[in-house]
C-alpha cells in the first residue's frame, strides 16, 4: 500500500517538476576587464595544509527512509548523515577557499561542468565548489524521482523534477556565494553544499582533512574554511614567488543552539 502511494505521489510530482527541468544554456563567455591582471604561472605558489578536529566528533544521525522502495533498497543496512566526516583526526567535506586579497585578478571561467549526481538517495559529492558562471552538470543515477532544490540567498533559487534514471540537467550560479544548500523535496534526508566563487583558488577537504590551493600569486590573503556543523574559521597568509606554505585549521563541535 505504501508503495503504492508513493508511486502515485512520484508520479504527479514528476508532472509537476518536469515544467521547470531542463538545461538552461551557459552564459557567454566574458572578457577581462580593463585594468585586469594576469596571473604569472613563472611566480605563483602554493597553500596547502590540514583541517583537523579536536576532541571527540558528535555521531552522524541516522535518517529514517521510508515510503520509497527505491531507497529503502539502497540503504538496506542504514543511512548516516555526512555531518562529520574525521578520518585519523582530519576533518573531510570542509569547503576551502581565498576569500579576499586577490584584487584585480581575471580568470577565465572553465566550460567544462562541474557534476553532482544523486546516487543511492543522496547528493555525490556532499560538498563541492563551482565557479561562477560555470556549469553543474545535475544527474540522477537512481531508479526513482528526485527533485533538485537550490535554496540560495544571494542567488537565483531553482527547483527542478528528474523523474527518470539518467537525467542530467546543466544551471549556472551568476554571483559567489558560500554556502548554497541543495536538498530534495521528496526524500527529506538527502542534502548538500555548493560553494560559489569567482576564482579557482578553492578545494573540498579529503582523505583526512586534507587541502591544496595551487597557482596564488605572490601576496596576502584570508583564507577561509566553512563547515556545516562546526562553523567557520578565517586565516591570514602571505605567499612570496614560488613560495608553498602550509596552514592548519582546528574545529570542534559546535554546542547545539538553545
Amino acid at each position: 500500500m505504501h508503495g503504492a502511494r508513493f508511486a502515485i505521489a512520484a508520479s504527479l510530482l514528476a508532472v509537476a517538476f518536469t515544467a521547470c527541468g531542463g538545461s538552461e544554456p551557459a552564459p557567454q563567455p566574458t572578457t577581462a576587464p580593463p585594468g585586469a591582471q594576469r596571473v604569472d604561472a613563472a611566480t605563483a605558489g602554493t597553500v596547502s595544509g590540514r583541517v583537523v578536529f579536536q576532541g571527540e566528533p558528535p555521531e552522524n544521525p541516522v535518517a529514517r527512509i521510508s515510503g520509497d522502495p527505491v531507497c529503502q533498497r539502497e540503504n538496506s543496512g542504514g543511512y548516516r548523515f555526512e555531518n562529520y566526516i574525521v578520518r585519523d583526526g582530519g576533518l573531510d567535506n570542509v569547503f576551502v577557499y581565498v576569500k579576499d586579497g586577490l584584487g584585480n585578478y581575471y580568470f577565465d571561467v572553465p566550460a567544462e561542468p562541474v557534476k553532482l549526481d544523486q546516487q543511492g538517495c543522496r547528493y555525490v559529492p556532499h560538498v563541492l565548489g563551482v565557479r561562477v558562471g560555470q556549469p553543474i552538470e545535475i544527474s540522477n543515477s537512481d531508479a526513482t524521482l528526485h527533485n533538485v532544490h537550490a535554496v540560495p540567498n544571494v542567488n537565483r533559487e531553482f527547483n527542478f523534477g528528474q523523474h527518470i534514471k539518467g537525467m542530467k540537467d546543466l544551471r549556472t550560479f551568476t554571483a559567489p556565494e558560500v554556502m548554497v544548500p541543495f536538498k530534495c523535496d521528496v526524500h527529506g534526508w538527502m542534502n548538500a553544499y555548493v560553494g560559489v566563487v569567482e576564482h579557482p583558488y578553492f578545494a573540498v577537504t579529503s582523505d583526512g582533512g586534507r587541502f591544496e590551493l595551487k597557482g596564488l600569486p605572490p601576496g596576502t590573503y584570508t583564507v577561509e574554511a566553512w563547515h556545516e556543523k562546526a562553523g567557520t574559521q578565517t586565516q591570514p597568509v602571505t605567499i612570496g614567488e614560488k613560495e608553498s606554505k602550509e596552514i592548519t585549521f582546528t574545529f570542534t563541535a559546535q554546542a547545539p543552539a538553545n
